[in-house]
């Protein structure tokens, strides 16, 4: 029998400790280590970005001294060859959507013996949120190693607080690993004056080893085509019927934007303990930029979790306005229709297997 729960009534409570014990790879990537990454062999960036990767875990064994004077030693040259990895505080990963960037980066984090982290640069910026700024550095200056994964510039203020924090990491010896479609020097283009940022934004591309991965992305460009939306008299026999006897969290959709106002993103991995797989009813077109953001937040923490979605409504690809899709956070906006089809295919199989079971 399926258990029913609603998101729009949690509001998780965490201990600072609770959160950084967050800060480890998502379910999907619980066990990857560079051996069972593939390199495309018409691609040398991706069998290079292992050796760089390989050879800065070494490096990362203990923490070195010295700071930001160490690490800034000239300009990176865009490949692994000649790397200048060990000499400077990080590595980063520059590449399309699906090219094993995050399956690379959680290898990285399961070849270092800890303290370390590991989240998506979102989750970072939300930490501090949570935590203040400084409890934020004083706690991860601590870690050997701390992984960003996503690695974006929003706005001016996540520009000066990113900036400041991996300064800060770096003067504390910690090595810093972070994956992005954006190269540090463009980060922030398209989303506001990036050029009177200039100054914190090279900061940022100074402590980084840069190396492009090249290659096909595996889940395709564009917008994937979800599911065709259940209708809302269905949605009752079709959970019973794909969910068993799992916990399933059934809420209206309106009712479920509203409430992720009032619970810090931060928590929202919390939110989602003990789900199996989430009932939306109603799903219609986010128009605010301030919502949809967070909602962006709320898939990725779903598809971390590899957590279905059986929905009535609008179709997905229809979640964001045009505006969204076309303007400087398209790539979130893209990321997220793509993960949230992707759970939504996992529940439409679901339903075809369990049509294929044969009666008595």
């Amino acid at each position: 029998m399926v258990q029913v729960e609603q998101l729009s009534t949690r509001r998780p409570a965490v201990s600072v400790e609770e959160l950084l014990q967050g800060f480890v790879p998502s379910p999907r990537f619980g066990e990857v280590s560079f051996d069972t990454y593939r390199p495309d062999p018409n691609q040398p960036s991706q069998a290079q970005a292992v050796t760089l990767l390989q050879d800065f875990a070494a490096g990362t064994a203990a923490k070195p001294a010295g700071g930001l004077r160490r690490f800034f030693g000239g300009k990176s040259k865009g490949s692994a060859k000649g790397s200048a990895a060990g000499k400077r505080a990080g590595v980063y990963l520059d590449g399309g959507f699906g090219v094993g960037k995050t399956h690379l980066l959680s290898s990285l984090w399961h070849e270092v013996e800890g303290p370390k982290a590991i989240g998506t640069f979102v989750e970072y910026t939300n930490l501090v949120g949570a935590l203040s700024f400084r409890k934020t550095v004083e706690a991860l200056s601590q870690y050997k190693l701390v992984c960003i994964d996503e690695f974006e510039l929003d706005d001016p203020g996540d520009t000066v607080l990113m900036s400041r924090l991996m300064r800060e990491l770096a003067d504390a010896g910690v090595k810093l690993a972070a994956t992005s479609n954006t190269l540090p020097g463009s980060l922030g283009d398209g989303r506001f004056a990036a050029v009177d940022f200039q100054r914190e934004i090279q900061v940022l591309a100074d402590q980084f080893e840069i190396l492009h991965i090249d290659g096909e992305d595996f889940r395709h460009r564009g917008l994937p085509t979800p599911p065709k939306p259940v209708a809302n008299s269905d949605l009752d026999a079709r959970m019973r019927a794909d969910f068993g006897n799992q916990t399933v969290a059934v809420d209206d959709f309106g009712t479920l934007v509203d409430h992720l106002a009032g619970v810090h993103p931060s928590r929202y991995r919390q939110m989602l303990d003990g789900i199996d797989a989430v009932v939306w009813r109603n799903v219609a077109t986010i128009t605010e930029q301030a919502v949809a953001l967070r909602f962006v937040v709320l898939a990725d923490r779903l598809y971390d979790r590899d957590v279905p979605i059986l929905a009535s409504g609008a179709p997905l690809d229809q979640l964001f306005t045009d505006e969204m899709m076309t303007g400087g956070y398209q790539k979130k906006y893209f990321r997220a229709v793509s993960r949230l089809t992707a759970l939504a295919r996992e529940a439409q199989e679901a339903a075809e297997a369990a049509a294929a079971q044969p009666v008595g």
